[in-house]
């Protein structure tokens, strides 16, 4: 063989291991392709259930917390339902979209609309109205003669309700089914275009057949001066969760702060029995201002050095550095009171600034005093619309007010008074609705009042309805008690 041949089969030989190379290596590649898509299309697939399985629970994470918000509001409506309030209910849960898609939503508004049916009509003519004072919290300081004197003592223990008969009051009243309404819950009132108001009875206020309504008020949520060292909390102060609280000051000289008085005390009570007020009614604060307000110096007189009585001078002496700035500091104290005791539910009027006796007063002197008032309690707790007389007095009798005929009248109306109230502990409830203005008689939930209905001195016991004076009345209390003295 030559070398020519033989050098042509070497590259026959070199040819074919090539193709035998490129093929293994097609081969091996095609292997490879086929196996990468495989692993593509599996994780692929795999991806596609992941994706479907996360959409999955999105869309049970959806739907859960779509029921959580709407058992939310469920809880949310029972509360309002529970106030008496199931219009507010039933339109809180038509306001979820497509609310008539979800059962519960729709079993709820059914047991409210149902529950609805079974309201009745309250008469606004026939609702008492309670009020109190400052309540007692150390009886023994309070009732103290040898430290106070009788005097002193005698009207504290006429005119005061301690803590005591305060609970038991509020206790029996909701056993006995009452309602706290507000005053103006009463009336419907409507102002036409030139801004005139008028009122008529409310005939749309609706309670279950086993309830009866009431109103509630506060007399001098001042903290007189002369109250300093007899029983009583100190001044209102806002708690760590700016809820309204009393500061009281112990016999021993230790401070402490609580549910030392009315409001605080009122305000736990409805916490813990929501079903006792009306659509979150509270009470009324009827304030004075000669002394300040909420136990702040607040009044203009303790800068001016003006008017001052002689335990408003005996506390300036204390406190010779007070000042406009000092002055200003209060009312800013005071202010945060009288905003958080509003949005709590609480309402305010005048007691006059004076604490006035207006029976026969000239409309001068009453002008003067509720300018005073204007200038240093609205400037805090707001305007108002309601007067609650002080001592009792009224600016006229049982007859209906006349502006043509009471100069008086015609006065407080025209500075913008349309609710108004005296004492009247003569009969179970008294209220007069003109077309002009509300007017209710208050019955004194104190010691002199409850010693007359269990003493039987009174010609009726206006309590009956509403709790047994026998078990309310402090055993603590020195009897008989006369209304004599001064608190």
């Amino acid at each position: 063989m030559t070398n020519e041949e033989r050098e042509k089969q070497r590259k026959k030989r070199r040819a074919a291991k090539v193709r035998r190379f490129l093929y293994i290596l097609l081969f091996v590649l095609i292997i490879a392709g086929i196996g990468a898509a495989v692993g593509i299309g599996i994780h692929n697939v795999r991806a596609g259930k992941q994706k479907i399985r996360d959409e999955k629970e999105a869309e049970i994470a959806a739907e859960e917390a779509e029921i959580i918000r709407h058992r939310a509001l469920i809880a949310e409506a029972d509360a309002l339902a529970l106030q008496y309030d199931y219009d507010g209910a039933i339109a809180l849960l038509k306001s979820v979209p497509d609310y008539d898609k979800d059962s519960e939503l729709v079993d709820a508004i059914a047991n409210y609309t149902v529950t609805k049916t079974t309201l009745t009509a309250v008469e606004p003519t026939t609702v008492p109205h309670i009020f109190f004072h400052s309540l007692i919290v150390d009886k023994a300081r309070a009732f103290d003669t040898a430290t106070l004197g009788e005097a002193t003592v005698a009207g504290i223990n006429a005119w005061m309700t301690t803590v005591d008969e305060f609970d038991r009051i509020l206790q029996q009243m909701y056993d006995n089914g009452y309602v706290l309404v507000r005053m103006r819950d009463l009336v419907t009132e409507t102002t036409d275009e030139n801004g005139k108001v008028t009122f008529s009875a409310n005939r749309n206020l609706m309670l279950p057949p086993d309830k009866k309504a009431f109103v509630l008020s506060v007399d001098d949520w001042s903290y007189y001066h002369s109250y300093d060292g007899k029983g009583y909390g100190d001044k209102a102060v806002l708690d760590e969760n700016g809820d309204v609280k009393v500061q009281y000051t112990d016999a021993e000289g230790n401070v402490s702060i609580g549910d030392y008085d009315v409001v605080p005390r009122l305000n736990s009570f409805i916490d813990a029995h929501p079903d006792f007020s009306y659509k979150g009614a509270r009470g009324i604060l009827a304030m004075t201002g000669y002394n300040g307000c909420f136990g702040y110096r607040t009044d203009a007189d303790y800068v001016k050095r003006e008017h001052l009585m002689s335990d408003q001078q005996a506390w300036l002496n204390a406190h010779p550095d007070f000042d406009e700035e000092a002055r200003q500091k209060e009312i800013a104290e005071a202010v945060k009171i009288a905003d958080a005791c509003k949005a709590e539910g609480w309402e305010f009027a005048s007691h006059t600034w004076g604490h006035l006796s207006v029976t026969n007063m000239d409309v001068t002197s009453l002008q003067a005093d509720n300018e005073r008032w204007m200038a240093n309690v609205a400037n805090i707790v707001g305007e108002t619309d309601t007067i609650i007389f002080a001592h009792g007095n009224d600016i006229g009798d049982w007859h209906d007010y006349d502006a043509e005929t009471n100069p008086v009248y015609a006065y407080y109306q025209s500075a913008g008074y349309h609710f108004f109230a005296n004492v009247d502990a003569s009969t179970k409830s008294w209220v007069q609705i003109r077309e002009e203005y509300f007017r209710q008689g208050r019955i004194d939930c104190d010691g002199l009042q409850m010693w007359r209905a269990l003493s039987g001195k009174a010609k009726i016991n206006v309590f009956e309805d509403m709790f047994d004076v026998e078990t309310v009345f402090d055993a603590d209390r020195p009897t008989p008690v006369s209304a004599s003295g001064k608190a």
